[in-house]
Formats: C-alpha cells, structure tokens, sequence
C-alpha cells in the first residue's frame, strides 16, 4: 500500500510511503533502554490496563517497540517507549511478532508516549529527512492521532493531538488529567511509590473519576475490606453479649 503525503505549504517536502510487513530476516535496531525508569513507567500503564479488563486480543500495547513504514524506499523504525494500536491483523501461527507496520498489519497507533531522559531531546525532533525525528515520524508519516510526551524527573506531561495534520498541545482539565476518546480513558500524573521506585508516574482513571488501580493495591484493597468486615462483625458480637446474648449460638 502507497500513498504521498504532502507537508503543510511552508515546504516542499514530500513523503512517498509505502506500508508493507518487515521481512523476517530484517536487522532491527537493538539500542540499549536509557534509564531504568522507562521500563518501569512502561509496565506500570499496561498493568492497570490489564487487571481493569481492558486489553483485548485484538489490541497492541507494547513498550520499546518498532514502528515502521517506508519513506522514500528507506525504512524507518522508530522505538517508542509504549504504544497502543486500537486493532491489528492476527499473527501467524506460532509467529512473534518483532515490530509493526500500520495499515499493511492493522490500524494505525492511537497513541504513542515518549518519556524524557538526559538525551538530546530526540522526543521533540521534527528533523524532516532521513531518518527523521521522532515528532516528524509520528505526526507527518504515521499520523499518530494522540502523542504524549512524560517528563519521570519533573512530572510534567504534554499531550499533543492531531489537528488538520499538525500536532496541538493539550490543556488539562480541572483534575490535571487529559481525555483519550480512543481508550475512553483520563491520563494523568500520580506521585508515589511502585517497585521501590518513588517519583512521578502516569496513571489511568475511567470516566467517572476512578483510578485504575495496580496489582498491590487491589490487594491493599482487598485487605482493607477484610479487615472492615472483621471489624464490624467483632463490633456486632460485642453488642450481642452486651444484650446477654452468644453470637457463637446465633
């Protein structure tokens, strides 16, 4: 599948792109995570995502991840640090699946997030010829509806969105947060500790407000239930015999 894509009217540049599945024997980059954080921060937003029910088997949410297309009969692969497709192709039996093509292997990514380290700020690179920013390769090749931008260090977040072909930063509402309409999801900034890391995290809540929570803390959850059950049936027993009545023969 082809198609040209023309830049907004300040330049000439075009964008002949072509999407097409990887050959199997095609060398993917193998660069090295930039810091600890990443992966952390990565897993965390598919954790919570999945104890809530929301990943199906049709949906690709994957982190470190090759996006790819041919521009200009080059091949770009870039990277993000996590990425939701709303629906893709099957696999092939027995196949795993290395990297993805949008349109040529299913729908293109909703959202992509990148999350700032000590670099050169590649997040922001809008470089318009080979290999392209980061920026350039989301908003003008895959057209990327939403691109989200974490700050671990600060916990300041941008939400970029696609307008007319050209990304627009988002505002916050009132609780800080940012509607996905693709996930039916608020994004936001949580502050705390996961996996003896504490800091800055990006966290889901659902229409109405509520945090989708991490393992550890359903079981927190759960626990507390417990314990307040506990509590009132101990506080029932007490009232019994204060009546002059066993609970244990009730």
């Amino acid at each position: 599948m082809t198609q040209t894509l023309s830049k907004p009217p300040e330049t000439k540049t075009k964008y002949t792109i072509t999407w097409e599945k990887l050959p199997e024997d095609f060398k993917l980059p193998d660069d090295p995570v930039e810091n600890i954080d990443q992966p952390l921060l990565a897993a965390a937003l598919r954790e919570s995502l999945e104890l809530a029910g929301f990943i199906l088997a049709s949906m690709l949410i994957a982190s470190n991840f090759g996006l790819c297309a041919k521009v200009n009969d080059k091949t770009i692969v870039k990277a993000p640090d996590w990425v939701y497709v709303p629906s893709v192709l099957p696999a092939e039996p027995g196949e795993v699946r290395r990297s993805y093509s949008p349109n040529a292997e299913g729908e293109v990514p909703a959202v992509v997030m990148e999350f700032l380290s000590d670099t050169d700020g590649s997040e922001y690179s809008i470089k318009p010829t080979y290999p392209y920013g980061k920026w350039r390769f989301y908003e003008r090749i895959l057209q990327v509806p939403v691109y989200v931008i974490f700050d671990p260090k600060s916990g300041e977040l941008e939400v970029y969105r696609l307008v007319s072909g050209q990304y627009e930063l988002q505002e916050a509402d009132a609780n800080g947060r940012f509607w996905i309409e693709s996930m039916g999801l608020f994004l936001g900034v949580w502050e705390g500790e996961k996996s003896q890391r504490r800091g800055y995290w990006l966290r889901w809540w659902d229409e109405n407000g509520n945090l989708l929570l991490w393992g550890t803390e359903k079981v927190e959850q759960e626990q507390q239930r417990v314990q307040q059950e506990q509590q009132r049936a101990d506080r029932l027993a007490a009232y019994l015999r204060s009546q002059g009545i066993d609970p244990d023969a009730v």
